[in-house]
């Protein structure tokens, strides 16, 4: 009996193999991951999106587009670009750089022109919007659009929305007096077609005109 070996405490030797086993657990996960197929981890980044959208809870929201009220329910986070797009599908506004450096997203808030890609949509709550849409009456085109029509104010035409709501918003913010003043006030808007002087000519003709934009 003096000569048997005195028994191993068990908890210290199942830690350590706890600890390994964890190791090697976690070890094959990052391999596994570093192996996926693209379209797995697509997947799975696709899932984690949804779920961050899920913990943003949505917010009411009204707004006054284009003469006719909503009532609405967002995402804090919405800019009013695409609340706009993908909600009320007035598609057009279009979306350009994002950053607010084309002028391709101009709308007018409460009669302001706006880069629409940098609001948030529940800062405009109460708010009325106006977007191309919006300036027609009916069939009658707002003087605008007919000017751009007559001196072929755009090329591929994707820039064309922002440029006629800046260019009505240039002339009521009595920014359109000379072909300088209004080519300083409407460098915001960016037209990769270069179809600037057209621009300054619509605007211009229907500045002449005395017509009420």
């Amino acid at each position: 009996m003096d000569n048997e070996m005195p028994p191993q405490p068990a908890a210290e030797g199942c830690g350590h193999n706890e600890t390994r086993r964890n190791f090697l657990k976690q070890s094959s996960l990052l391999t596994a991951l570093a192996l996926a197929p693209g379209p797995i981890l697509k997947a799975a980044e696709a899932e984690l999106d949804e779920t961050v959208a899920a913990a943003f809870e949505k917010v009411p929201l009204k707004l006054d587009v284009n003469g006719k009220k909503y009532k609405l329910s967002v995402e804090p986070r919405t800019t009013l670009l695409d609340l706009l797009r993908e909600q009320l599908h007035l598609t057009g506004t279009k979306k350009g750089c994002d950053y607010g450096q084309c002028g391709a997203c101009t709308v007018h808030v409460d009669g302001k022109r706006v880069n629409s890609c940098l609001t948030l949509a529940v800062m405009q709550d109460g708010k009325k919007v106006t977007t191309i849409e919006g300036l027609a009456d009916g069939d009658k085109l707002h003087p605008m659009q007919e000017a751009f029509l007559k001196h072929d104010g755009f090329q591929c035409g994707y820039c064309t929305p922002g440029q006629i709501m800046s260019a009505v918003a240039c002339i009521r913010e009595g920014h359109a007096d000379s072909e300088g003043e209004i080519k300083e006030y409407m460098s915001g808007n960016i037209c990769r077609c270069g179809a600037y002087p057209n621009i300054v000519a619509a605007i211009q003709e229907v500045k002449s005109g005395g017509q009420k934009v």
